[in-house]
């Protein structure tokens, strides 16, 4: 952790020994009362806590705030509902590199059990946002939305936004080469593991999708939206 985030109610009460970011201060960081270590308040500002008191059970902390983190950026992925340890990969991944939004949907050639995963009904999800943004040294956290149709999906998208889908088959533009509109959203679209369906190719086009590659070699996908990300990132000079 090179931040230890909190939600604000949170803060008035004692961390217990047991919570992984009261082992992380204590053996760690090896901080002991009177020590202070980085801090976030989850979409909020960053700045320090300080150790009041520690007992056998739990550590006692104060905050000092100091200014909020920049606003994420302005891209955001559709993603096929992947296998679940794929999705926490995903997670932390694009938490960390700041996109704004993430919204998973079921996809024709994806499992429909994925979509009844403890990831999702047990509220496991966030915190693999918060580990990506804490890795990050950011408060902020992505949109996050899941079980939605392709349709529901791109409905999320912001007018005006640069619609780019990934696909191994019948892209011709190597994704290196579009220009999204400098400050403007960009929205990419990734197919589930097993990749587009015909008719889900078909209707990212009627909705304005260009399809494009990383390339000839087959990515995991975890790895070609962190690739994607990153190209669109330095192309909207965000690097």
């Amino acid at each position: 952790m090179n931040l230890i985030l909190f939600d604000r109610q949170e803060l008035s009460s004692p961390l217990k020994r047991s919570d992984p970011r009261a082992r992380h201060v204590l053996e760690v960081l090896r901080r002991d009362e009177g020590d202070t270590f980085d801090v976030g308040l989850i979409d909020g500002p960053r700045g320090r806590g300080r150790v009041e008191k520690i007992t056998p059970e739990t550590i006692s902390l104060s905050f000092a705030w100091g200014e909020e983190p920049p606003p994420l950026d302005p891209i955001l992925l559709l993603v096929g509902l992947p296998r679940p340890q794929t999705a926490r990969k995903l997670l932390s991944e694009t938490a960390a590199l700041g996109i704004t939004a993430l919204h998973f949907f079921t996809a024709e050639k994806a499992e429909s059990g994925y979509a009844r995963s403890t990831l999702w009904s047990g509220g496991e999800w966030r915190r693999h946002l918060i580990a990506g943004a804490e890795q990050a040294f950011d408060t902020r956290l992505p949109a996050v939305t899941h079980s939605k149709s392709l349709a529901a999906a791109i409905a999320q998208i912001p007018s005006g936004a640069t619609r780019l889908a990934l696909d191994n088959y019948e892209a011709t533009q190597p994704l290196s080469r579009c220009r999204p509109a400098a400050g403007g959203p960009v929205a990419l679209a990734f197919g589930p593991e097993r990749g587009w369906a015909a008719a889900e190719r078909n209707y990212l086009r009627t909705q304005n999708f260009s399809l494009v590659h990383l390339g000839h070699r087959v990515l995991r996908l975890e790895t070609a939206a962190v690739a994607a990300v990153t190209l669109v990132k330095a192309q909207l000079g965000l690097f």
